[in-house]
């Protein structure tokens, strides 16, 4: 957290949105010209295509090597629970239960059930609850337990309880997977396909009447799901359906498998993964008091609505709100009951049995416990495996060549001339010594604050007449940067010194989201992180351009030569432009990472999201941009994987496996 006041507060919740706006305006405009039943088919062979282009890759489908481990048999309920392993990747294990009806004739109708953000995954109450009430009803129901839910924890403690927490562990191993080109949301999505392939492969299975529904994150699920796969019939996605403009108008963070990426590049909105689903049934379950926005929901519908008339299919899709908020409430769950039973004809009143709840550890499939300690691998293992083929079989990539790859893999936009800025008013540093300020415009709607040591400068404003000069891009604030001994001393003699904090730092952190801790899972870093990757214009790639332009804007004032200090999260944005731009004197990076290879093997990485080169492994890997710069870079007191210094014989021994020189390495930072 850092201590400069936020005065800017607003600029990425404010660029965001009008970049999600400009986007929503265009996919209204291409909706609306959609006006025939073929124009609907040919959209939905477009929009099957885009969605697949933000889940790749998808895996090839494998063996379920379906394991039974236990059943229970409910006589008087008509139903019993088959406790199961299923492999949706090899050695990938997957907890679940199939509640199977008893009576009735011939192959049921079958539902796939997915679970939203419980920690009890699919022995929740209220998840339960549907599939017993759906299996009683005469359906199969295969629900199952997502990843770090249920039986399925990624990070245990020696007990076997989750040591991160559900949420935690998806953006963990989100922005793991990013590293070596791949989306969690993927994987989730496998899981669930995988799945899919093993309910249908049961004989008592019809494939012809397949629901799939799930609430929150169970409703997200059921909306990736609707849009890959052909197979599903009938979808019922509960407290999920909005617009990607509405949650980021709301500042409503969400998980990593929720936020595809480059989607909102690809011209698609939320709602549009049910268009490949059209004409089938759709009922949109949602509540009016819900942090999900009742006018997207609404929106939502509106256009659904639409395109299912122009199939000749209106009543196919419906819309219900409960009077609650946020959940999977009696509400929703007997219109689900009522609207599968019509459309799978069967008993379709909207009323819920009284159930029999049972414990988690009566529906566990794992007789170790969890799939982890039953054998299974955790995605973390996959990752390792994944950065070790890439690094075994990626080239360096030329130092000449190293500049147009990094600005194509970060999206960087084209800078043109010395930026415009503004001269803000001065403030003073803990000494009580003057510090000017300046607002760099960087791009639309966006300024990079460069705070400025006032020493001796006569007057007000920039200097004139140049001369050498330094820019220091601080970890989270680059004027709280200045205040650190270390700091200062590295600075003494460097001439005219400059700090400047890219957007979302500084003077510019946002005052949205949640508790206000830079490094939360889910707060506004994060949050603005993912706007930027369902964008296609990564957030570390935007605070890279404005370090280039803040150069630019240096060296369009006369100054030079310029010397580039980066330190903590500035070192990689720092390392990353000198790369990029050259013609520079010096690079200094402190504090920073000296691989994304160590932050993609590591159990828990505590760099965040932000800082992570989408695909980066599949191309380069930090210490080529080191190489690239060559002798004018010194790495001084780098950190490891939990922002944590590296003993010195640790670093020494880290910097001869990436084959980089001792001779860059300063331990401590002097004077």
């Amino acid at each position: 957290m850092n201590r400069t006041p936020r005065r800017y507060g607003s600029m990425l919740q404010e660029y965001y949105v009008e970049r999600m706006r400009a986007a929503h305006a265009a996919h209204a405009d291409r909706l609306a010209w959609v006006g025939t039943p073929d124009d609907v088919r040919a959209l939905q062979v477009e929009v099957r295509r885009r969605i697949r282009q933000s889940f790749a890759p998808l895996p090839r489908p494998v063996p379920a090597n379906a394991r039974v481990t236990g059943v229970i048999d409910d006589p008087r309920g008509g139903y019993r629970v088959e406790k199961l392993l299923l492999d949706t990747r090899p050695g990938f294990t997957v907890s679940a239960n199939l509640y199977l009806p008893t009576r009735g004739d011939g192959p049921a109708p079958a539902v796939l059930a997915t679970c939203g953000h419980s920690q009890d995954g699919k022995a929740f109450e209220v998840y339960q609850s549907f599939a017993q009430a759906l299996a009683r009803r005469g359906f199969a129901v295969l629900i199952y337990d997502p990843i770090s839910q249920g039986e399925r924890v990624q990070y245990p403690d020696a007990r076997g309880v989750p040591s991160l927490g559900l949420c935690a562990e998806h953006n963990m191993v989100g922005k793991q997977l990013a590293l070596v080109g791949d989306f969690f949301g993927s994987w989730r999505a496998n899981d669930g396909l995988r799945a899919l392939d093993y309910l249908l492969s049961r004989p008592e299975v019809d494939p012809t009447r397949v629901g799939v529904t799930g609430n929150s994150g169970g409703g997200t699920m059921t909306t990736w799901l609707a849009g890959l796969d052909e197979r599903i019939t009938m979808a019922a996605p509960g407290c999920f359906v909005s617009t990607f403009l509405a949650n980021c108008e709301n500042e409503l963070p969400a998980d990593a498998e929720q936020i595809p990426p480059r989607i909102v590049e690809h011209g698609l909105e939320m709602y549009d993964f049910y268009i490949p689903h059209a004409p089938r049934p759709l009922i949109l379950l949602a509540q009016r008091h819900d942090f999900f926005d009742r006018r997207a929901v609404m929106e939502a519908y509106t256009q659904l609505r639409r395109i299912y008339r122009l199939l000749g299919a209106e009543q196919n899709v419906q819309v219900y709100f409960g009077p609650q908020g946020h959940g999977f409430s009696l509400h929703l769950r007997k219109q689900l009951y009522a609207f599968f039973g019509r459309h799978a004809g069967l008993d379709d009143r909207p009323r819920e049995p009284k159930l029999v709840i049972r414990t988690p550890q009566e529906l566990a499939a794992a007789p170790a416990g969890t799939v982890v300690r039953a054998g299974s691998a955790r995605v973390i293992d996959f990752i390792r495996a994944r950065a070790d083929e890439l690094g075994a079989k990626r080239k360096p990539p030329a130092p000449e060549r190293l500049p147009a790859l990094l600005a194509k893999m970060l999206r960087l936009p084209r800078r043109i001339g010395t930026p415009n800025y503004r001269v803000l008013r001065m403030t003073f540093d803990s000494r009580k010594k003057r510090l000017y300020r300046f607002g760099v415009e960087t791009g639309p709607g966006i300024q990079t604050i460069v705070t400025m040591p006032a020493g001796d400068v006569p007057g007000f404003g920039l200097p004139t007449g140049g001369g050498r000069a330094t820019l220091l891009v601080g970890h989270t604030a680059s004027a709280d940067d200045l205040e650190l001994p270390a700091v200062r001393r590295l600075l003494a003699g460097a001439g005219r010194v400059f700090a400047a904090d890219p957007r979302g730092l500084g003077e510019t952190t946002p005052c949205t989201c949640d508790d206000g801790d830079f490094f939360s899972p889910y707060d506004s870093d994060y949050f603005y992180h993912s706007q930027g990757l369902m964008l296609g214009e990564p957030l570390v790639g935007r605070r890279v351009h404005d370090v280039l332009a803040t150069l630019d804007w240096l060296a369009g004032n006369g100054f030079g030569p310029i010397d580039l200090v980066g330190r903590g999260l500035g070192a990689i944005w720092s390392l990353l432009a000198a790369t990029v731009r050259g013609n520079l004197a010096s690079v200094t990076l402190v504090n920073g990472p000296l691989s994304y290879l160590d932050l993609a093997q590591v159990e828990i990485c505590r760099w965040p999201a932000s800082a992570m080169v989408p695909h980066a492994l599949t191309k380069f890997d930090l210490p080529d941009c080191v190489r690239a710069i060559g002798r004018k870079l010194r790495l001084v007191a780098p950190w490891d994987a939990a922002m944590k210094p590296l003993r010195p014989a640790a670093a020494r021994k880290r910097l001869r496996e990436l084959k980089l020189p001792a001779s860059l390495l300063r331990l401590k930072v002097r004077s």
